[in-house]
């Protein structure tokens, strides 16, 4: 059978992941390492918040410490609280939930990165305890050829109620703005726009 390809809209997953063998308990390390490329066509990830803003819930769980599991893996483990936060949030009317760590300061969404905009400048949490995403390396690169100045640094949740804008990022959401975060709410500006329209381009090329 000759393969379909996907004319429309797409979304690529490579899972890596430990086979049948002879380990049966947690330990793996006798069975084989196996590999699966997934396919299927996408849509908006948010639905229509690409025009009005996402929605967002605060989650009761908190991104766990570098000490505590490999922030900096995209692994199943660490997926299991975001289900879980994701569930809620849509139980509230909310498209997704934002994580803080386990310091308290601003993480992510639950699956994606997350950046806020004030007087033209662009603030989005340091990548210290959270996964650095391809798609959140990308736009910061887009904002600095731009010469629009990015600061990496940890954000406390007080500080939302000061930031104009907001919007995720990831490979599902690619530049999706945010409208409202909890009791806290975020014009979907032009900076946002700008953003997202320039990375669709990048990557519908």
């Amino acid at each position: 059978m000759r393969p379909r390809f996907l004319k429309a809209n797409a979304y690529l997953r490579v899972v890596a992941f430990r086979g049948a063998g002879e380990d049966m308990g947690v330990a793996a390390s006798r069975n084989p390492i196996r590999m699966a490329v997934t396919a299927w066509e996408w849509g908006n990830y948010y639905g229509d918040a690409k025009m009005k803003g996402a929605k967002l819930d605060i989650a009761k769980w908190k991104r766990p410490s570098p000490e505590t599991i490999p922030v900096a893996a995209k692994a199943a483990g660490l997926y299991m609280i975001c289900t879980m936060s994701k569930h809620a949030a849509e139980a509230k009317g909310c498209s997704d939930a934002m994580f803080l760590d386990y310091r308290g300061y601003v993480a992510e969404a639950t699956g994606a990165n997350i950046f806020f905009i004030k007087d033209g400048e662009v603030h989005t949490p340091l990548a210290d305890s959270i996964l650095n995403g391809l798609t959140r390396q990308t736009v910061i690169g887009m904002l600095k050829d731009r010469q629009i100045k990015v600061h990496e640094r940890h954000i406390m949740p007080e500080e939302l109620e000061g930031f104009e804008q907001c919007f995720l990022t990831g490979s599902a959401a690619e530049v999706t703005p945010v409208g409202q975060i909890g009791d806290y709410n975020f014009e979907v500006g032009a900076l946002t726009r700008e953003v997202a329209e320039g990375y669709e381009k990048l990557v519908r090329a």
